[in-house]
């Protein structure tokens, strides 16, 4: 649940009693006179003390205690910067207020018109996103929710449903993930997507071991037959927005791997650790999903998610097995621990099947990913430039940060091999990255298609906006992309 939002075109008033406020001015060179600043001796004497200039602020947000024991942050936007650079100062400055676990905020927004429009959006947001609690199994909680927030200095007619929705699709992609293995099955799984399905209106379809089995879809057969329990799935979301006759249609594809060791290549404990948000891909679709249903996107979307763990047993897929995808392609295993393209190449057939205007895929797939550009951004390929470019800008827009691979034809000279059409990977995994989507591709024929290697679902100190570990990486990019298609 979101922190209720109120709106006040007023300015905060000394009468109003707000024991955390938060302060965001635009980018200034000194306080005005008379500009009745929230705190602005308190903010004058700090900045003092701390031999720190007023534009400081748009790097380094700072908070006192004013008079009466409110707390108050500071902070300043300067619009010069990235999306993603004022998305962290706000992000800082929320976090000295919020580690006080506070029940309410109060926002009060300074400048032009435009500038309080701004800075009240990713205020807003911020604080939505932030104020959540994410899943904990602790008898005491370290964060409780915040019940409200209060916005003075501008009022938006659409109350933020955007920014709303964004947060909602953020929230949800997050505390999914966030889920230990043992609660979150691929049964379990599939019950909270059905019962979210029904409450937004989306057309429900699974197909089932049994299912896939009897279509051939082998590929993901061959990882999701280690598991004792035969629940895994791949699972079909429809959406339709109403308003608009003639949407394009898009497939949004989500990795969905419960828990992944390894299968028979079994992974090492520091590696092992943390593959409960395997399945972050799959959150990262259902909250695409989630925001665009509700901000009411002009696109139809068909949400493809591949629902399942990668365990050891007796009848785990092996090295050196070949497979025979649904596609008809059959794959030569090199590696047990390369299962998430291996489940997403049937359900990037399943997808392409329904002859989608676009095919997006998301996943942590591969520890190169990560290699190549650590956890500030994530890694993007297409088969086509155009697209290329659209992503990179809504990178920039949304502040969640990519950035384009090749997958030029001589790659796929590592995939041939000698015994069937292709091979799942090498054992080297230098530039798998690239050789997982140069894989992907074989499976979208000619279809416009973007794969999204999430390197950036998980970041220690939190990621722009987001202020926890698990950042749900993907929401924002994805709905500021799909504006645009």
């Amino acid at each position: 649940m979101l922190a209720s939002l109120f709106q006040n075109i007023s300015p905060i008033d000394q009468s109003i009693k707000a024991s955390h406020i938060l302060v965001i001015l635009p980018k200034l060179d000194k306080i005005p006179k008379k500009s009745d600043i929230t705190g602005e001796e308190p903010l004058k004497k700090l900045l003092l003390r701390r031999e720190m200039q007023l534009t400081e602020l748009s790097d380094t947000p700072v908070s006192a205690n004013l008079e009466k024991g409110e707390l108050c942050a500071w902070v300043m936007l300067d619009t010069s910067k990235t999306v993603f650079d004022q998305q962290t100062c706000v992000r800082k400055a929320l976090k000295l207020l919020l580690s006080e676990n506070p029940s309410e905020i109060h926002i009060n927004v300074y400048g032009t018109t435009q500038q309080r429009k701004d800075s009240s959006e990713l205020a807003v947001y911020a604080t939505w996103v932030n104020g959540a609690a994410l899943p904990v199994r602790k008898n005491k909680p370290v964060r409780k929710p915040l019940d409200k927030i209060y916005l003075y200095g501008y009022k938006d007619d659409d109350n933020f449903t955007l920014q709303r929705a964004l947060a909602e699709g953020n929230l949800l992609a997050r505390g999914l993930t966030a889920l230990p293995a043992n609660e979150l099955t691929p049964k379990t799984y599939r019950q909270q997507i059905k019962k979210l399905a029904d409450n937004e209106g989306w057309k429900y379809q699974e197909y089932d071991l049994n299912k896939l089995k009897e279509i051939g879809a082998g590929a993901f057969v061959a990882v999701a037959q280690g598991s004792d329990s035969e629940d895994a799935v791949i699972v079909h979301l429809q959406h339709h927005c109403k308003q608009h006759a003639q949407n394009k249609n898009v497939a949004i594809v989500g990795k969905g791997i419960c828990f992944d060791t390894g299968g028979h290549n079994l992974k090492p404990a520091r590696h092992m650790q943390g593959m409960h948000e395997d399945m972050n891909g799959s959150a990262v679709a259902l909250g695409i999903l989630l925001a665009a249903t509700r901000a009411e996107i002009p696109i139809s979307i068909d949400c493809w998610l591949a629902i399942a763990e990668n365990h050891i047993s007796p009848r785990a897929y092996k090295q050196n097995d070949i497979i025979s995808a649904l596609s008809g392609l059959s794959i030569e295993i090199v590696h047990t621990d390369a299962e998430g393209r291996m489940v997403l190449a049937d359900t990037l057939t399943l997808a392409n099947k329904l002859k989608p205007d676009l095919i997006i895929d998301f996943a942590t797939l591969t520890g190169s990913m990560k290699t190549a550009l650590g956890s500030r951004y994530s890694g993007i390929f297409s088969n086509r430039d155009d697209l290329s470019q659209k992503a990179l800008s809504a990178g920039k827009r949304s502040g969640e940060r990519v950035c384009l691979f090749p997958m030029d034809a001589d790659y796929e000279e590592s995939l041939e091999s000698n015994v069937a059409d292709i091979k799942q990977c090498e054992i080297g995994g230098e530039f798998d990255h690239i050789l997982a989507a140069c894989f992907l591709r074989r499976f979208v024929n000619d279809t416009p298609w973007l794969h999204m290697d999430l390197s950036a679902s998980s970041h220690k100190d939190g990621l722009g906006a987001v202020d926890s570990e698990i950042t749900g990486f993907g929401v924002s990019w994805a709905v500021e992309f799909l504006r645009t298609v």
